[in-house]
């Protein structure tokens, strides 16, 4: 019995975006996908979505100070 990681209630919640999502964020917060914070392929919080380099993961964050916070990575491959 393999232990699901994104079960634990210390990992926060991760979606992969869409393109239209991902070029939608990039504009807003007017970046470019390079200069994202990274998140590893092989990072097991994202293993079931599937991720191919260059995508972006939505990271959400509950805190009781400031209700639910949300950060943005770039998956890389090293």
């Amino acid at each position: 019995m393999a232990f699901d990681v994104n079960k634990h209630f210390l990992v926060p919640k991760h979606t992969k975006l869409s393109d239209s999502e991902k070029n939608k964020i990039l504009e807003k917060l007017n970046v470019n996908v390079l200069s994202l914070p990274k998140i590893l392929l092989d990072d097991p919080a994202i293993a079931k979505l599937e991720p191919k380099a260059g995508d972006v993961i939505k990271i959400e964050r509950k805190s009781k100070t400031a209700g639910v916070t949300t950060y943005y990575r770039m998956v890389t491959e090293a």
